[in-house]
């Protein structure tokens, strides 16, 4: 068989195993249950109206007011929009009950496929699908992506499909918005962008400032991590504490990604001020001295399975790898310096989390959606000096590594099961019973809860989620239900 050929098998056997994986995702996805926050937000309840409002906070800028997610404005508008159309388009072909339920599913599918080729993309350094280079590290990541298994660790996606909107979604947009500076930055080159461009990146940027508090702190680390890496380019003997040295090297810098990314960290200074009078925020909260202390406890929790401590593993010896079976070069230097710095933007990330205040149902203040970046940058390591060792890795050597590589990908497939446990089958049931249901308010016949994160126990609690039946034309006309 020739090269080509070879190549070409290659190439279809790993878009065909993604494709599959995504359609696995899509089986899972299909079985979560509905959550409490969704009809809250997507109705919305007189809580979540404000936002839709005041998109940039201005109440709280003028008049010091405290409502539900004050930076929050595109999250909130995105469910709205995604979720008051997406279900009636798929009644057209399904039931109103499975046009929520796969609405949730293709949207989670959706985030996955996005996150899988900007990162392919970021690994490889070509945007085309032609080439089996992004392919191979989409291969490589996707069994990384958990709904069963390792969820709880280090789920991108989330059980809730509330928290994909707000957590996974807006990374995956900032991964694009940031990708023309990585590339430029990566080959040495300056950036280049066209007007149209340009445009379209400031207004990404307006709608992930006002996305909440996830990407303003991954913005802040980030720009730290940029500020210390041009100190120390720039640094000379002797000339470190001399004004006239650095302006010197600021007049030289490349004035488009600095006016850009300056931007950028202005909208999210601000976003981060306006959000200091979210409404959860004011619960009480134990002392910042507490929070720290709780936050080796939270990745205790997090390093409790295998999954996370197997990818931190992988990452660290990869490394080594290429540190023994690679010659020195300045490309694998470069390897070893990526790690360094994801190292540092973990530290930086981690000693900031318990600035952004404290949460109930986030006790030990790292939990998989708070340190998600940190998950992230793993995740493409992994992928990156994965892709690196495959390329360059020769006879024996390789074709160890490849066993390793599929041993490794196994063990995250065999642990991500495709039925779920606490699965939408009781919550579908109660919904087909309110669906048929003659009386205003149903007693439901099961235990499980529906669209509430806890059992109804009065009629009055259902008020928003029957609101949001009725408009989904699940139910014909408003039904009230509580748990028998």
């Amino acid at each position: 068989m020739s090269h080509p050929v070879k190549k070409q098998l290659l190439l279809l056997m790993l878009v065909l195993f993604v494709a599959l994986d995504l359609g696995y995702t899509f089986i899972q996805a299909y079985q979560l249950p509905l959550e409490g926050d969704l009809p809250s937000i997507v109705l919305p309840d007189s809580n979540c109206q404000r936002v839709l409002h005041d998109p940039f906070g201005w109440a709280v800028l003028t008049r010091n007011e405290v409502y539900v997610a004050p930076n929050r404005f595109f999250a909130h508008a995105a469910m709205v929009s995604y979720f008051k159309s997406v279900p009636f388009a798929l009644q057209r072909f399904i039931d109103p009950i499975s046009s929520v339920y796969a609405a949730c599913a293709l949207f989670a599918v959706g985030v996955q496929a996005l996150l899988l080729y900007v990162l392919g993309v970021y690994i490889s350094g070509t945007y085309s699908l032609k080439s089996y280079t992004p392919w191979l590290a989409m291969a490589l990541l996707a069994p990384l992506f958990q709904l069963t298994g390792y969820n709880d660790q280090m789920g991108i996606l989330d059980h809730s499909i509330t928290y994909t909107f707000f957590y996974a979604f807006p990374l995956a947009l900032l991964l694009l918005l940031l990708l023309p500076f990585y590339r430029a930055a990566y080959q040495g080159q300056p950036l280049q962008l066209s007007w149209p461009r340009r445009i379209a990146l400031i207004g990404l940027m307006v709608v992930l400032a006002f996305n909440g508090a996830i990407i303003t702190g991954v913005v802040a680390v980030l720009f730290f991590g940029i500020i210390i890496h041009w100190v120390l380019k720039h640094r000379q003997e002797g000339a470190f504490f001399r004004p006239a040295h650095w302006l010197t090297h600021f007049r030289r810098t490349p004035q488009l990604p600095v006016a850009l990314l300056g931007l950028f960290t202005l909208l999210c200074l601000y976003s981060l001020y306006i959000g200091l009078n979210e409404q959860e925020s004011r619960i009480p909260s134990p002392p910042l001295w507490q929070r720290y202390l709780r936050i080796p406890m939270g990745i205790l929790w997090q390093f409790r399975k295998l999954g996370l401590p197997l990818l931190l593993l992988a990452c660290l010896a990869n490394v080594q790898f290429i540190r023994r079976l690679l010659p020195a070069t300045a490309t694998t230097e470069r390897m070893v310096r990526i790690l360094k710095w994801v190292g540092l933007f973990t530290l930086v990330y981690l000693l900031l989390l318990p600035l952004g205040g404290y949460r109930t149902y986030r006790p030990l203040i790292v939990r998989r959606d708070s340190d998600m970046p940190v998950i992230m940058c793993l995740m493409f390591f992994y992928g990156l000096s994965t892709c690196f060792l495959l390329t360059y890795l020769h006879g024996r050597n390789r074709r160890w590594y490849m066993l390793g590589v599929v041993l490794f990908s196994a063990i995250f497939l065999n642990a991500n099961k495709p039925w779920l446990r606490d699965n939408n089958t009781c919550e579908r049931k109660s919904l087909a019973q309110l669906a048929q249901a003659r009386e205003a308010v149903v007693p439901l016949c099961n235990e499980c809860s529906v669209l509430d994160w806890n059992k109804t126990q009065a009629p009055e609690n259902s008020e928003t989620a029957a609101q949001m039946l009725r408009y989904w034309r699940i139910t014909p006309d408003k039904k009230l239900y509580f748990n028998k």
